[in-house]
């Protein structure tokens, strides 16, 4: 069953059963409401989870509602009835073990930042560098 917790942990939430999907989503609502250049988001019917505490939504386009905790700020749900209907998203960097769920696709590449391409060719540490 994955679980998964905001950063200071005041919202938590446990999915039952299989995800719908689990895809990496370069829109620019989705940047910019992360802060980061793509977000992952894995989804469960509405029914599959059960949420504690009480996320702060905000209403990011006519029918996307996204989710967050009103004390640190961390992103968690995405929900849009017109598109989606009965689905809820996840952001899946906030499971407990997000690597046991590898996203399977790449959504809204047509909003992908150019550079995202090259990424693979940029030096990598396996901690902050030092200097």
């Amino acid at each position: 069953m994955p679980t998964g917790y905001c950063n200071c942990g005041a919202i938590s939430y446990s999915a039952e059963g299989e995800a719908a999907h689990h895809a990496l989503c370069h829109c620019e609502d989705c940047r910019r409401s992360a802060g980061a250049p793509l977000v992952g988001w894995i989804a469960f019917k509405t029914d599959q989870v059960t949420v504690r505490g009480q996320p702060v939504t905000y209403a990011s386009s006519a029918h996307g509602r996204r989710q967050f905790c009103g004390v640190c700020g961390t992103g968690l749900f995405y929900t849009n009835a017109e598109m989606l209907p009965r689905i809820i998203d996840i952001q899946s960097a906030t499971l407990d073990d997000a690597a046991a769920y590898p996203p399977a696709a790449q959504i809204q590449v047509a909003e992908r930042l150019p550079w995202i391409e090259t990424m693979s060719d940029l030096p990598r540490f396996e901690r902050y560098p030092e200097g």
